[in-house]
């Protein structure tokens, strides 16, 4: 049984103001919990139904479950379809410590979107970038759509939310390490030799890098348009960007 409390307490994670007063989020379906169970991350309390395999739980881990029904779970989730388990979870402390390393860095400048946000944790996880950086005007790493687009990256990913100005400044003053900024005006990024460490930023969907934070650029890059015909006014999604320039670096063995 679950009481009214819990239930209201639990959904008023959906919330990012009461994920930030508990530092507490949320995590759902089969298979983000079994990501979740392989990390690091502690967890605070477990719902799930009779189907879901509570076998692969630790002995601690089992006294944080509660058994719900399907109405119940639909009640909690935060999601359109409700999955056969939910995790509250604690959030990991990651404050930036002021000091950056010779290798390559993320960071990302007002990503709003959240399939967006969880693609690129994603996409960092899968070319072993495995700390970002990302503006307050950001989405949230811990909202409900961001978590389940990470795929489980999310548990494997540093990511810190600072203002972005104030550690490319620090950069520049201590660490100097390149600044490789995607803008539409940039040079073809398959043409460039690039640097073996850096800060690779990734810019808002619609309008880009703040031009406030180009200044910092080591050196501008942009993805060439291939179709001669290409009509949209569009450029390429944030994510997908992410990719491509993520892949150029490490085909070139960075």
């Amino acid at each position: 049984m679950i009481s009214k409390n819990t239930l209201s307490f639990v959904r008023s994670l959906h919330q990012k103001k009461y994920r930030i007063e508990h530092q507490l989020f949320l995590v759902e379906g089969e298979k983000m919990v079994e990501e979740l169970l392989r990390s690091d991350f502690n967890i605070h309390s477990l719902y799930a139904n009779e189907k879901w395999d509570a076998g692969k739980l630790s002995p601690k881990n089992k006294r944080l479950l509660t058994p719900v029904t399907d109405k119940v779970l639909e009640q909690l989730s935060a999601l359109k379809t409700a999955n056969q388990v939910i995790a509250v979870v604690y959030m990991a402390e990651t404050k930036f410590n002021d000091e950056l390393k010779q290798k390559y860095y993320l960071a990302l400048d007002h990503i709003s979107d959240p399939g967006n946000m969880g693609t690129i944790l994603r996409i960092a996880d899968w070319f072993g970038m495995d700390e970002i950086f990302y503006s307050k005007e950001s989405v949230e790493r811990y909202n409900p759509k961001v978590v389940q687009a990470t795929m489980g990256s999310l548990f494997r990913i540093k990511a810190y939310e600072v203002d972005l100005k104030e550690m490319l400044e620090l950069n520049k003053q201590k660490f100097q390490l390149p600044v490789i900024g995607t803008v539409l005006n940039g040079k073809n990024i398959f043409e460039q030799k690039l640097p073996s460490s850096g800060i690779l930023m990734i810019g808002n969907e619609s309008r880009g890098i703040n031009p406030q934070l180009q200044k910092y650029f080591t050196l501008p890059v942009s993805i060439p348009l291939f179709n001669t015909n290409f009509q949209s006014a569009e450029s390429l999604n944030a994510a997908v960007a992410t990719g491509i320039v993520c892949a150029e670096v490490r085909r070139q063995g960075k």
